[in-house]
């Protein structure tokens, strides 16, 4: 009977360690395993029990580079943890629920993934997100600072070309920041351009690789389609046509939803796809490039998406534009002035 009971305090502490019933002596989160667990990365998603964080919280949950798994939000976070711990993956799963339990959820994490926030609605802007989601990434990664300084982050929230100066500007304030550690995912956009480009191509997503550098917001966005891989060439229409729809393909899904919700599940995919990437940098793995909105000398801003290096310590180098033809320098410009202004409400946010 001693040992049936162990068992169930072991189940229900691996399931909310920190408020379950059944709590024993001697048993934490810290030595709360399962059996045969994986070896791997210590991940932590914020935001875990909203529409992008659960198909991102079940994504990561199959990847075998992740050891532990916690998913923290504000509500809903043990029913989402339940159900997820009961897939067979190597991953533990742990909830954290509230303020309070964050940085439980933070201490020791490799990587932490931000997709908390609210969404976008039909006719709103990603301006418009802003003083809601602006105060909730700076309370995040206020725990970051103080539980995980050296985890790689990775934030969704939006905006996110102000959004990621504001965590720069708190890791700043706490004398934690580095910024090869910092990333704007921006992946969303490549996945769309390969999408968009491989349907007028004729070819297999998959096999198209287009880069999209700027930020992560309408004309900021910048598809360089003359630098695809297959190379291939546009015409002035298919490149006009080609570049709206990617730089719109946000309003794209939020329109079609018709005030249901935002892209979540694609936002997920390519969330995954990104750490995903991460964690094989952090692993040592060679060649890893992907884009992403980091701090960056590439051009006089701050703060800018393009292609980089990911390995042990985060983003290892940052690689120039390229030659970009007529269209993409006169689109450079135009994103380079909206992005200067979004990067600077960010900053001022945390100034003010």
């Amino acid at each position: 009977m001693q040992r049936s009971a162990e068992r169930i305090a072991t189940i229900s502490a691996h399931l909310n360690p920190y408020t379950s019933p059944h709590q024993m002596e001697g048993l934490s989160a810290a030595n709360c395993r399962a059996k045969g667990g994986s070896p791997g990365f210590k991940v932590a998603i914020l935001g875990a029990a909203g529409g992008i964080g659960q198909p991102l919280a079940m994504l990561m949950k199959m990847n075998p580079l992740v050891s532990v798994l916690h998913l923290y939000d504000v509500a809903n976070t043990p029913g989402v943890t339940a159900d997820i711990s009961h897939m067979d993956t190597g991953a533990v799963v742990r909830g954290f629920l509230g303020p309070q339990q964050l940085e439980d959820a933070l201490t020791g994490m490799d990587l932490v993934v931000i997709p908390a926030g609210v969404p976008r609605k039909p006719g709103m802007t990603r301006d418009d997100l802003f003083n809601i989601n602006a105060g909730i990434v700076k309370t995040l990664c206020e725990g970051i600072a103080k539980c995980c300084p050296k985890a790689i982050v990775n934030i969704i929230s939006n905006p996110v070309n102000s959004t990621v100066p504001i965590a720069a500007e708190v890791f700043k304030m706490a004398g934690t920041f580095d910024p090869r550690r910092l990333l704007g995912v921006t992946m969303l956009d490549v996945v769309r351009a390969n999408t968009f480009v491989a349907e007028v191509l004729g070819l297999d997503p998959r096999e198209v690789d287009v880069p999209v550098v700027g930020g992560h917001a309408g004309v900021t966005i910048l598809p360089l389609l003359s630098q695809i891989k297959p190379p291939r060439s546009f015409t002035p229409a298919e490149t006009e046509y080609l570049t709206s729809r990617i730089q719109n393909g946000g309003t794209e899904v939020v329109e079609a939803k018709a005030g249901a919700g935002s892209a979540t599940l694609s936002m997920a995919y390519a969330a995954v796809k990104f750490a995903d990437a991460c964690l094989h940098g952090l692993r040592g793995d060679a060649a890893i490039i992907q884009c992403a909105f980091v701090f960056s000398q590439v051009t006089e801003l701050p703060f800018f998406a393009s292609k980089v290096r990911l390995g042990r310590s985060g983003v290892e180098e940052i690689f120039p534009l390229g030659p970009l033809n007529e269209y993409e320098r006169t689109g450079l410009e135009k994103a380079k002035k909206e992005l200067a202004t979004s990067i600077q409400k960010g900053v001022g946010f945390v100034k003010k």
